[in-house]
């Protein structure tokens, strides 16, 4: 199972590079200090710290529920007296403890980076849109071998959907952030948002808010084959999820490195932007709905088309994500004559999602992303989960179920 692995993680790497380039923030603007939460619930294959490796072999458990935070403080003043240190105060239900650090994090130099880089090889069949068989135009075929030279087909990758990165230290005189190297608590699956919340520190305001949206419930995704050769991506519906977007990579299980590496996307034209595996406003999402970019919040199926899964063979790694509420808070608040000058000393954004790793086209692995135990699947706890079929390996090689 491991040459499954190379080419996915070296189209992976490929992917990113191709998706971050053109896309970068903002330059940020006004208020003293700036502050973010980006809240996830992240279940399904390889979450909540399960060993991936051990699951896809008959050794765990695929439905694990992970609540992460990343908290970000910009601010345009220089820390008084000393290094900068600042924390986030928690509610209790966070199970955090009184507050965690806002780190700054030690630039890092410039210059080469340690290691041969190699260019990638093999390449990258491209494919889009829920049905059962793909439209014209498709695959679109990018050749990693030419990506050094910039050589993208026209009009793949668009700046359709805006990305939205906060402060970072980059555009922040000063800067905190955790998780960092100084505290390394996670929040716990009973952890709770709800509360008070305090930031406080030596280079910016004092801010406070009060959130009254807990983290978002868990998706459940599970694949199922179809008679025509696709395969039907299904969910369930999450409260407060404002839209839906999936996409996959595979490749062929018999190629080495240089395989051809399979990307797909639920929108339904060439719509690659960096946003859409971010967060994204409540306000954006009705406009990518109406053009099919963004699935919509009653929609919970996608069929992945017949092509997709005949070029990436049996081992099709798909993400799922549902969009969710954002709250902001700034001090002092705007006022309501929009004609009077605002600049508020701070301000806050809070962004939610959830999403869901879902493994598909290999066997008993296709309902590995749904949570175990009878309450997160809709039976309040009162029946045993069903057994399910575990692929394991064995010295014949790996068997499925």
């Amino acid at each position: 199972m491991r040459r499954h692995l190379i080419p996915l993680a070296a189209g992976t790497a490929a992917i990113a590079t191709i998706v971050s380039i053109g896309y970068s923030a903002p330059p940020a603007a006004a208020p003293k200090a700036r502050y973010q939460m980006d809240v996830a619930t992240t279940s399904g294959f390889g979450a909540g710290g399960a060993n991936p490796m051990k699951m896809m072999f008959g050794g765990g458990r695929g439905g694990s529920v992970a609540h992460t935070l990343i908290l970000r403080l910009g601010s345009t003043l220089a820390p008084a007296g000393g290094a900068p240190q600042a924390d986030h105060f928690m509610p209790a239900g966070m199970q955090l403890g009184p507050s965690v650090p806002l780190t700054s994090p030690q630039p890092t130099p410039t210059g080469e980076m340690p290691g041969e880089m190699r260019r990638p090889k093999g390449r990258l069949l491209i494919f889009w849109g829920c049905g059962a068989h793909v439209g014209p135009g498709q695959p679109v075929i990018v050749d990693f071998s030419k990506l050094g030279q910039q050589q993208f087909p026209p009009g793949l990758f668009t700046a359709d959907v805006p990305v939205d990165r906060g402060p970072t230290a980059s555009n922040s005189r000063t800067y905190g952030e955790w998780p960092n190297s100084q505290s390394n608590k996670s929040a716990k699956p009973g952890s709770s948002l709800i509360g008070d919340h305090r930031v406080a520190g030596n280079y910016s305001p004092e801010i406070k808010f009060a959130l009254d949206q807990d983290f978002m419930a868990p998706l459940n995704g599970r694949g199922s084959e179809q008679s025509d050769g696709s395969q039907m991506l299904s969910w369930n519906s999450v409260p407060q999820a404002t839209g839906y977007y999936a996409w996959l990579i595979g490749a062929q299980g018999s190629g080495g490195e240089g395989a051809d590496m399979v990307w797909w996307t639920s929108a339904s034209g060439k719509q690659f932007g960096g946003g859409l595996a971010d967060w994204i406003a409540p306000d954006v999402v009705p406009g990518l709905i109406a053009r099919k970019i963004v699935m919509p919040p009653s929609q919970t199926s996608c069929q992945i088309p017949a092509e997709v899964k005949r070029a990436a063979g049996g081992f099709m790694m798909t993400q799922l994500y549902a969009y969710g509420p954002e709250r902001d808070f700034a001090y002092p608040p705007r006022p309501a004559n929009p004609r009077l000058a605002w600049k508020p000393d701070w301000t806050a954004r809070v962004r939610y999602r959830s999403n869901t790793t879902v493994m598909l086209g290999m066997p008993g692995m296709e309902d590995m992303g749904d949570n175990d135990g009878g309450a997160a699947n809709g039976n309040g706890g009162n029946e045993a989960p069903k057994k399910k079929c575990k692929p394991r390996i064995t010295l014949g090689g790996f068997k499925p179920c």
